[in-house]
């Protein structure tokens, strides 16, 4: 089974043209049900137009955007987890589009620095996070590519909660944390290599936007929804996921 992940050090992406598409994400597992194949989605989207676009090009354009920031196969871990995650907290779900997003996206992770350190408040603008994308893959991009992924960029961090738009412009602020993208997070610094106590100060826990405390008490009641084995004792911190990386897909508990 693959993981998903993109490696940080390719540049590319399709926040070149597109955003995390948050409703077309929603509509589209609203719309098709948990157990569906590969092929079923790629239907859905094109055949079905289940996402409304008017005509052929953007519905076949709109499906290989979804494609590459969500994977939409049973058989790549981010995205069965996701699945298996989504329908919990309504409420998480821009920020599990979101970190599924910046773990198949180089261009979207390469803006985080440019957002996440900063505090409340904060102006961000699409120029700061084009410069950050140019920062981190020199020459890989034109000034216009590169502004044109900060103008994404900008509203895939608002749709995730981290931006607000403000008469300033957008500028930082928190997003809504819950149990089911705390355990997607923490997946993700496995899938990622981390460990143990580790889990909880990779990239990905800090897109959560929450203190070390939260994310402990989000880890207790996602092990308490059996989406992870949570271990906390004695200074010790061992997190397991036997059924967010399960070999049989139809075991499901979401």
């Amino acid at each position: 089974m693959e993981t998903g992940l993109v490696s940080a050090c390719q540049s590319g992406g399709a926040h070149t043209s597109r955003t995390i598409l948050l409703r077309e994400l929603s509509a589209l597992l609203d719309a098709v049900p948990a157990a569906a194949e590969q092929d079923d989605y790629r239907r859905a989207v094109v055949d079905l137009n289940v996402l409304g676009k008017k005509t052929l090009n953007s519905r076949q354009r709109t499906y290989r955007y979804l494609r590459q920031l969500y994977a939409l196969d049973p058989r790549v871990i981010l995205f069965r987890a996701l699945r298996d995650l989504w329908p919990a907290e309504p409420q998480a779900r821009p920020l599990l589009a979101l970190l599924c997003s910046l773990a198949r996206d180089a261009a979207l992770r390469a803006t985080a620095p440019a957002v996440l350190p900063l505090p409340r408040g904060a102006l961000v603008t699409a120029d700061e996070l084009a410069k950050a994308v140019r920062d981190r893959y020199p020459g890989a991009y034109s000034w216009a590519v590169a502004h044109k992924v900060g103008r994404n960029a900008a509203s895939s961090w608002t749709q995730s909660g981290h931006l607000v738009a403000t008469n300033k412009g957008k500028t930082r602020a928190s997003a809504a944390d819950g149990a089911a993208a705390t355990a997607y997070a923490l997946l993700l610094g496995r899938l990622d290599g981390a460990a143990g106590e580790g889990l909880f100060k990779t990239f990905w826990t800090q897109v959560l936007d929450a203190p070390q405390s939260a994310l402990l008490e989000q880890a207790v009641r996602a092990s308490q929804r059996g989406w992870i084995e949570l271990r906390h004792a004695g200074g010790v911190t061992d997190v397991g996921f036997r059924f967010l990386l399960r070999e049989n897909p139809d075991e499901s508990r979401a």
